[in-house]
């Protein structure tokens, strides 16, 4: 669902990106609470396990694919929507920058959409969903996993909504967003869901509300180098849900049309003349980058008692 330079008018970019970094702004004072000494390296690993399950696309009905937005998936493992979404834009920051992957330009619109828009849905309907199922840890998987469903499609008409807008395409975008949306946000239920399940049985320390100290780097690490370096090799080469849009409606070209300039040298996911093995490498090298980033942002935003 990255938007690429060329669909968004300059209005639009104009006030997304406004709106993005003002949201930014305050998540980085309301995430002070979440960002305690053992929590820091909690947002690194997750924003580098989010990075590196984004390039997995996985495919859908139609010649289409879909990927882990991981707003959901945030927002719970970090304890609040705030750091849920410094953790997604931090991850949209770095693709659009070292992997040409959303535009520059369409930046503020994409983190409105995904780290705002897509992480306080999925938060506030688990939050709801939860008092509905009585307050059950266990059922915190389910309803996580229909929330994050549901997360996925709604970040999807605010981005079909900003294609109107800026005149790119007709209201005709909003029901084929939707529509290709829904069978996405399935797979990001099922993925969001999973995770959840197994941290809860096998890593409780990663959760917030334990009181288990942190059990320590192995476990995560590996799964993150597995993800980014292996399993991106499996990924699905059909057109994700914006891109087959943008296809049948007739406005994928302006994605072409319009680049701004700026050095990526990973685009892509790749380096150039490597074949899979620089796919490898360009995902090992953005999930420490993430983590990196993460981890730094998460030691200047947290409390001076911390």
């Amino acid at each position: 669902m990255h938007i690429p330079d060329g669909f968004v008018s300059v209005p639009v970019a104009g006030a997304t990106s406004l709106l993005s970094l003002a949201g930014l702004l305050v998540a980085s004072g309301r995430s002070q609470a979440a960002f305690g000494v053992r929590r820091a390296p909690i947002l690194g690993l997750t924003t580098a396990f989010i990075f590196a399950a984004q390039m997995i696309n996985f495919p859908v009905a139609g010649g289409t694919s879909g990927h882990l937005l991981g707003g959901t998936l945030a927002a719970i493992v970090l304890g609040s929507p705030w750091a849920g979404a410094l953790c997604i834009a931090t991850v949209l920051i770095i693709q659009a920058v070292l992997f040409a992957d959303g535009g520059i330009t369409a930046l503020g619109a994409n983190i409105l959409n995904m780290a705002f828009v897509g992480v306080w849905v999925g938060w506030m309907l688990t939050q709801t969903l939860q008092r509905l199922f009585g307050g059950s840890k266990a059922r915190l998987p389910l309803a996580a996993g229909i929330a994050a469903a549901v997360s996925v499609v709604v970040a999807a008409l605010a981005c079909a909504l900003e294609l109107v807008i800026s005149g790119t395409a007709s209201i005709a975008v909003l029901p084929a967003m939707t529509g290709v949306h829904i069978l996405i946000g399935i797979g990001e239920g099922l993925i969001t869901g999973g995770v959840l399940a197994y941290l809860a049985q096998a890593r409780p320390d990663l959760l917030p509300g334990e009181q288990e100290e942190f059990r320590g780097w192995l476990v995560p690490v590996v799964s993150i180098v597995l993800v980014a370096g292996v399993l991106s090799l499996l990924a699905s080469a059909w057109p994700d849900g914006l891109e087959r849009v943008a296809e049948d409606l007739g406005f994928i070209q302006l994605g072409e049309e319009v680049r701004v300039n700026v050095p990526t040298p990973l685009a892509d996911y790749g380096i150039e003349g490597l074949g899979m093995i620089g796919t490898s490498i360009a995902g090992l090298l953005g999930a420490a980058v993430c983590f990196i980033v993460a981890f730094g942002i998460a030691k200047v935003v947290r409390p001076k008692n911390a």
